[in-house]
């Protein structure tokens, strides 16, 4: 407790004067990193809910929605499947050295 004026001043947790800590890459573009080294052409959900990274496969539904934005920016393509239920995508393959999910 330092005092300046003769006023003591006091730091409180919720007084945090440093820079905010940069956040990772959102789970869509990890999702994005990861698919680019997967060795298949098309992707399952079940196969994204065993395999993927933690950030993506820790609930069914993060999964799913995070693979629905990669379906939105053209980085995947819903295949037509036989059994109702089920989710297979198609991975679409750039050449771009560090693909990014806005673009």
């Amino acid at each position: 407790m330092p005092k300046t004026n003769g006023e003591p001043t006091f730091s409180f947790a919720s007084d945090n004067t440093s820079a905010p800590q940069p956040q990772g890459p959102s789970p869509a573009q990890r999702l994005l990193d990861w698919l680019q080294k997967w060795p298949h052409e098309t992707i399952s959900s079940k196969q994204l809910y065993q395999y993927a990274p933690r950030a993506v496969r820790s609930d069914r539904e993060t999964a799913i929605k995070t693979a629905e934005i990669l379906e939105q920016y053209g980085w995947l393509s819903r295949r037509k499947t036989k059994t109702r239920g089920w989710r297979v995508w198609e991975i679409t393959r750039r050449p771009v050295v560090h693909p990014l999910v806005e673009g």
